[in-house]
């Protein structure tokens, strides 16, 4: 594989190294839709990392449906992403992969109705479904529905506990005036390889979303969770396996009301991608929306996620700030983030306000601010925090 050195990113998924930022990316063919968003990672047996994500006219429109990109091992190029899923009435959304040991790979979904007439937010009428490939991606079954109850939304892929509890965070919508506002979070439950589901609640946890949960030690959870207040990521444990969950507080990384994603480490260490970024104006209220999703963040925690002292820009984007211009700002927006068999970590999120996806490949050490010399930090790297 040759790896071209940046000269600006092409939207049709070739692979560069950007020498200034010190990493690896590609503009993930955007194919013929407006909208590309919430973007999900996995890597096959077969060393291919897959990316999906939703794509269509606009979030919540009937066009909007689930497409699969393959980047094969070896290969210096994105495929062209083509659909999984084809409801011509549901808005699907949030995809997820997860290999399940069997061999088989997930494409997890929120299928939900198209807009109303007066009624733009249909959240509340969504369910979870799945599509299946055996062959590394290519191909995918029909869908079917595993979450039948509607409300139910979700974001993080399945994971795997170490006693072979399967569990899969939630977010519960309603139709209501603070149906997005007021959302709490849960988690299902298999104790049966996704056979069966029971849902477990996290308590006091209304308008802390996205719960994105990693395992720390056997049997010791920490989920986090983005805010409604665009104020902090939210965190909360569990020491049984997720049967129970402490009521979730405030972490020290910003949160504007954007997704994240975590994962832990072969270090142990636990990685955090979001925007950091917040909206002060408005902690205290619930259903903020400020147009602030830059810059995409990789923050590091050796405590389990209550300190995360280094902290890096991926993606810096436009910055305008003040009132005036905040929309001006591009959004870089609903990141996730995994770690290959090799070390490698990578990353995805919608690009240039929803044009495309991005994908990034670093290492931690990248992270960590030690690519040159003797592991001493370099200030044109685009790191942040402390070092």
């Amino acid at each position: 594989m040759s790896i071209q050195t940046l000269p600006g990113l092409t939207p049709d998924g070739q692979v560069y190294y950007d020498p200034e930022m010190e990493l690896t990316e590609a503009f993930v063919n955007p194919g013929p839709w407006k909208t590309a968003h919430g973007p999900g990672l996995l890597e096959t047996p077969e060393g291919t990392i897959l990316c999906c994500w939703f794509a269509g006219t606009y979030e919540g429109d009937t066009d909007i449906n689930i497409v699969v990109s393959r980047l094969e091992k070896g290969s210096d190029k994105w495929s062209e992403p083509t659909y999984i899923s084809h409801n011509d009435d549901r808005s699907d959304q949030n995809p997820s992969l997860f290999l399940n040991p069997n061999g088989e790979i997930w494409a997890m979904y929120t299928s939900q109705l198209g807009r109303q007439p007066g009624k733009d937010n249909m959240q509340y009428t969504s369910v979870v479904k799945k599509q299946v490939s055996i062959d590394d991606g290519k191909t995918w079954s029909e869908p079917e529905v595993v979450l039948p109850e509607e409300g139910t939304f979700a974001r993080q892929c399945v994971q795997i506990l170490s006693n072979g509890r399967w569990i899969y965070g939630l977010w519960l919508c309603t139709d209501s005036a603070s149906g997005l506002a007021g959302d709490p979070s849960a988690f299902a439950i298999s104790d049966d390889q996704g056979m069966t589901w029971r849902r477990v609640d996290v308590p006091e946890s209304s308008g802390r979303v996205h719960p994105s949960v990693v395992e720390l030690e056997d049997g010791h959870l920490v989920a986090f969770m983005r805010s409604r207040e665009a104020d902090f990521v939210y965190r909360s444990e569990s020491t049984d396996y997720g049967d129970t969950w402490t009521v979730p507080e405030k972490t020290p990384l910003p949160n504007n009301n954007s997704g994240i994603g975590v994962t832990k480490l072969s270090s142990g260490r636990i990685a955090l991608i979001y925007n950091h970024n917040s909206a002060p104006a408005t902690y205290g209220k619930k259903g903020a929306w400020p147009a602030l999703r830059n810059p995409v963040s990789i923050a590091l925690s050796e405590d389990g996620g209550k300190t995360f002292p280094l902290i890096r820009n991926i993606e810096r984007g436009e910055g305008y700030v003040g009132d005036e211009n905040k929309f001006n700002n591009r959004q870089y927006e609903y990141p996730t983030i995994i770690q290959t068999v090799d070390g490698s970590i990578h990353c995805a999120y919608a690009y240039r306000t929803r044009q495309g996806v991005k994908w990034v490949k670093l290492t931690e050490a990248d992270i960590m601010g030690k690519t040159r010399g003797e592991g001493t930090y370099n200030p044109t790297s685009g790191d942040v925090g402390a070092h």
